[in-house]
């Protein structure tokens, strides 16, 4: 027999989590509960303090009433006499709250006078006097036992009840424990309101981002009563104008490649069509070279949008450090060195011989420079006859550093100094042709993200144009 199938596992439910408690229940129990044992260790130390003064107070008294007892024995015919009467004993021993028995013992410990069979432990050692706690005739007694030399030896005992001790101490530990309970309760809801009122900037604050719609990425105002909550305030503020930064990016990239692309797609089209509709193999091969070409300059759109795309994001997250600027150039122009001489293009560089160092970051540094040779020679053709020159030089000018790329070209005229913002486009030459405004606006972001200066001056003698670059020294 085949064994029957498993019944299938019903799902787990999840366990529960239980919420976090508030950061005001946190502060009030992180002050409160310290603040508690605190006042409850310091009352017991008081109420230890005053029963001990309280005990040493009665207990002086209770001493004092023995020595008055002594003072009343005598010696008469040669033995040990008490001298006073009742009624004088209930005067000398009068306590208007307290019981008090007393009794005087001789040296065998026989009573001479007083209460008899009172369980009071004598003296140790030297002492003269000792103090204890007894129980007489089902009554709790503070006692002393008290021993005399003169004119006999003989001893005295003096006891009396606790009622008015524990009366104090009772009278102590409650206006003590209640007034100090009434204070803390009294600081508990001050406290409370202080840290409410101290918290609620925090509360309005977690309440606007809330209502807050998703895509409104604005500051949000904080009405800060402490600085950890304005600081709270401004990371969060900046995080947002971060993320503010990342969508506007994302929009303009997403725009760009729209606007952008628009146009080498719509002649690839029509390349292929017109290449489609004819029957001559050589004409589809022209086509298609010409497809070709328009395939690489739509990449190399693709390539500049996602650089800027590149830039507008991490314009917050560029290290810098020093760099190596001669050795940038000369391997960019070594790399733009087949495509020169393709090109009929003299590209040299001029002042490599010594080791420049400047502080930057190498990614945008050549991205920069990779962006101004390929503008140099894409653009900067002269006038026919004349030979095409792109020279890449670099120069001090005090502490800092000069990065020219410069060109035998057009120029650019007067009122297309803004060339290098982005979609900047012209009719005079191919100077201002399709995507040159891409390039340069990579270039003048970059130069943002370095700190760098960026500027177009004409070249030398007015012919042609320089772009610049001044680093700051390493």
């Amino acid at each position: 027999m085949s064994r029957p199938a498993d019944p299938p596992l019903a799902p787990l439910d999840p366990v529960p989590v239980p919420p976090a408690p508030s950061l005001r229940a946190r502060l009030l129990r992180h002050v409160l509960l310290p603040l508690g044992l605190t006042w409850l260790a310091g009352t017991v130390a008081s109420v230890l303090v005053a029963n001990s003064f309280t005990q040493r107070a009665f207990d002086r008294s209770l001493l004092d009433d023995a020595y008055a007892v002594a003072t009343n024995v005598r010696v008469v015919d040669g033995q040990l006499a008490f001298t006073l009467s009742v009624r004088e004993v209930k005067a000398v021993l009068f306590d208007q709250s307290e019981t008090v028995y007393f009794a005087v013992l001789r040296p065998d410990g026989s009573v001479l006078a007083g209460w008899p069979d009172l369980p009071v432990s004598p003296p140790r050692g030297d002492d003269v006097y000792r103090f204890s706690d007894i129980q007489y005739h089902g009554r709790s007694l503070r006692a002393v036992r008290l021993q005399r030399t003169t004119p006999q030896p003989f001893e005295v005992v003096t006891a009396q009840t606790v009622l008015g001790r524990s009366a104090m101490l009772r009278s102590v530990l409650l206006y003590s424990v209640v007034s100090q309970l009434l204070l803390l309760l009294v600081l508990a809801v001050w406290l409370r309101r202080a840290i409410q009122r101290d918290l609620q900037p925090l509360a309005d604050f977690q309440h606007a981002l809330d209502r807050r719609d998703v895509r409104d990425l604005a500051s949000v105002p904080v009405d800060a009563s402490t600085r950890d909550v304005q600081r709270l305030g401004v990371s969060v503020n900046d995080l947002l104008d971060r993320v503010a930064q990342g969508v506007q990016a994302q929009r303009e990239f997403a725009g760009n490649v729209a606007h952008e692309l628009r146009t080498p797609l719509a002649g690839i089209r029509a390349l292929a069509s017109y290449g489609l509709a004819q029957k001559d193999p050589a004409v589809w091969r022209e086509q298609l070279a010409g497809i070709v070409d328009s395939q690489a300059r739509a990449s190399h759109l693709v390539d500049q949008l996602l650089a800027l795309a590149l830039a507008d994001e991490a314009r917050h997250a560029i290290p810098r450090g020093a760099v190596a600027l001669h050795e940038l150039v000369r391997n960019a122009v070594l790399h733009f060195l087949p495509r020169a001489d393709a090109a009929g293009v003299d590209l040299g560089a001029v002042g490599l011989d010594e080791p420049v160092m400047v502080q930057g970051q190498a990614v945008l540094i050549e991205g920069v420079l990779n962006n101004l040779i390929d503008n140099a020679l894409r653009y900067g053709r002269p006038a026919a006859g004349a030979v095409p020159r792109v020279t890449v030089a670099l120069s001090h000018e005090g502490a800092r550093v000069v990065l020219s790329v410069t060109d035998n070209g057009p120029g650019l005229p007067a009122r297309h100094q803004d060339v290098h913002q982005r979609w900047v486009q012209g009719q005079e030459g191919k100077r201002l042709g399709q995507g040159a405004g891409l390039g340069l606006a990579i270039v003048a972001r970059y130069a943002e993200l370095l700190g760098a200066h960026h500027e177009f001056v004409p070249g030398p003698g007015g012919v042609g144009l320089c772009a610049r670059l001044v680093l700051s020294a390493a």
